[in-house]
């Protein structure tokens, strides 16, 4: 499959705007919405949230959410919906959402009632109360401007995805990881001694992965009159169901019932050797590059928000034969040289591969800010950017590009705010992030001009 994005991998923290930080720099002024307030500003990593988002549900309580924003104009947005022992900071949803935000579509993850983090402890596991929440959740981003499009869940999420779907028409595709066809199923991981309490008592606390969860008799008579398999008939809508085969939790069985049960179009991609929690690494990449991909389909396309200056000529680079990497790059009438260090056996004479590619980035930036900042008229004396490139273990793919902003002139902070958010959607950062296609040639050399001379 082609273009698989790869996750985003910036963390939050706290960075002035405008001062000079490391690592690819995004700062999004503070945007309103109706149960809340979201602020970001944005720096590399990956374990540190995103921009807080919080809605009311259905019972008027407050839910915590965080917004994976794509750089540049969204093509769309999405709602990752955890599963029953996880929250929004899973490994799987934050590989998933920030997989998505890379591709263009701005995600929201957040955690259901009941789940004991984002400040709904001490609330009862409820299905119906989470269906109920992705559709609280749909209606607080649409009022904010932010209608969701995709509806992504992971395990008993994923039901629960496929449930509120069809109450949700602005929704134009689903995407489910390790979900289950019945909800029955989940009362296979409590002990019959606490089914036993709480058909008797009507509610047990009841520890389920190292967490205690209030477990009520409703939910237990609930999810024996759920009919998911018949909601997936009634979907209508295109369906991505993604399942390990090796899946102990949830039965690779369930995601044959849930694809026989859809109509087409319909997609299933195994997952492998991925247990249930994606706990590796490389499981939760390859599922975020398969569900980035499919969602490309069901979206508009994506669009430069700003359009390349002048259409470049080609680049040829063709070798010096001095020295063992040495080449002489050269594009109408400019020219430079190409090489590598010589520690590897170059001889230091020029860029490298991956240099050139990183002052692209580094021109590309000055160049867009100098532009916005011009038509704006704000009083930006010189920029500068150093980009620097390093391979990323247990990141898929596993390139990152740091970049490191200067703004000088008497700018004031919502200025520099804004120089650094257009930084952000230069046309070889969204190139880069958003993946290219790169077609080849083989052609013959051109044959040797021949002498005018005559003969002797």
């Amino acid at each position: 499959m082609q273009g698989a994005a790869r996750p985003n991998d910036r963390a939050r923290g706290n960075a002035r705007p405008g001062s000079r930080v490391g690592e690819i720099v995004e700062w999004r002024r503070n945007a309103e919405f109706r149960l809340g307030t979201a602020r970001s500003y944005v720096l590399g990593g990956i374990d540190v949230p995103a921009a807080k988002f919080t809605f009311e549900n259905g019972e008027g309580k407050l839910l915590s959410g965080l917004l994976e924003s794509p750089e540049g104009t969204p093509r769309g947005w999405a709602i990752f919906a955890h599963c029953f022992t996880c929250g929004k900071d899973s490994r799987a949803a934050v590989h998933i959402s920030r997989a998505l935000s890379r591709a263009g579509i701005g995600v929201l993850r957040f955690d259901f009632a009941g789940t004991g983090v984002g400040g709904a402890e001490g609330e009862a596991v409820d299905f119906a109360a989470d269906v109920t929440d992705l559709k609280s959740a749909a209606r607080a981003m649409t009022t904010a401007g932010m209608t969701p499009a995709l509806l992504i869940g992971h395990s008993l999420g994923g039901t629960a995805a496929l449930m509120a779907a069809t109450d949700l028409p602005d929704i134009v595709a689903v995407a489910t990881i390790g979900a289950p066809a019945e909800l029955e199923h989940i009362l296979k991981v409590f002990n019959a001694s606490d089914l036993d309490t709480i058909r008797r008592e009507g509610e047990a606390s009841v520890d389920i992965a190292g967490r205690p969860f209030l477990i009520r008799r409703s939910f237990v008579d609930a999810v024996e009159q759920v009919d998911v398999e018949k909601a997936v008939a009634a979907l209508r809508r295109p369906l991505l169901v993604l399942h390990s085969p090796l899946d102990q939790v949830v039965g690779v069985e369930h995601a044959s019932r849930i694809f026989v049960a859809a109509r087409h179009p319909k997609s299933f991609v195994s997952l492998d050797a991925a247990d249930h929690l994606l706990a590796d690494a490389a499981d939760a990449n390859f599922a975020s590059a398969m569900v980035a991909t499919w969602a490309n389909r069901y979206l508009p396309p994506l669009v430069a928000d700003l359009p390349q200056v002048e259409a470049a000529d080609g680049v040829e680079a063709i070798e010096t034969l001095a020295g063992k990497f040495q080449l002489k790059v050269r594009s109408g009438k400019h020219s430079i040289y190409s090489d590598e260090p010589t520690s590897v056996g170059g001889l230091g004479s020029g860029l490298s591969p991956y240099e050139l590619v990183s002052a692209g980035l580094a021109a590309c930036t000055v160049m867009t800010m100098r532009l916005y900042a011009n038509r704006k008229g704000f009083p930006l004396e010189r920029a500068s950017t150093r980009v620097e490139h390093k391979k990323v273990a247990d990141m898929m793919p596993p390139d990152r590009f740091t970049r490191t902003i200067v703004l000088e002139g008497p700018l004031d902070e919502e200025q520099r705010a804004r120089i650094l958010e257009i930084a952000d959607r230069c046309p070889v950062d969204l190139t880069l992030i958003r993946g290219s296609d790169v077609q080849t040639d083989l052609v013959d050399a051109p044959l040797p001009k021949q002498s005018s001379e005559p003969a002797a």
